[in-house]
């Protein structure tokens, strides 16, 4: 698949403990935007950061299990993009979702080398 020119970006801001039918949010996203054929679909983990709730979650040495903040972005066409909110949404209960205009100029898959 090669997807140029104008596009839409999704900015899905969670934490780290959200759930969705028993599994890690943001990896629900992931794999619903996979099964939506959705150019990719990217999760980040913050150091530090706050919502809604103003309660700052952050790294801490004593507890590794901290609730630290994630945001999934994924980027495709803005027909794509407009199908796949109505979906994404109720599974967002808490947190941030933004859509931006951006610009794709390359998106490419790898050439697998034969007998991969």
């Amino acid at each position: 698949m090669n997807i140029t020119g104008p596009g839409k970006v999704i900015s899905i801001y969670i934490g780290g403990r959200d759930q969705w039918r028993g599994k890690a949010l943001y990896n629900a996203i992931v794999l619903l935007a996979r099964s939506k054929g959705m150019a990719g679909a990217t999760v980040t983990q913050g150091l530090e950061g706050y919502g809604a709730s103003s309660r700052v979650h952050r790294v801490s040495l004593l507890d590794l299990s901290t609730d630290l903040p994630i945001k999934v972005e994924i980027v495709d066409t803005q027909e794509k993009i407009e199908n796949f909110l109505p979906e994404l949404m109720p599974m967002v209960e808490g947190g941030l979702v933004t859509v931006r205009d951006c610009e794709i100029v390359h998106y490419l898959a790898h050439q697998q080398a034969e007998g991969e």
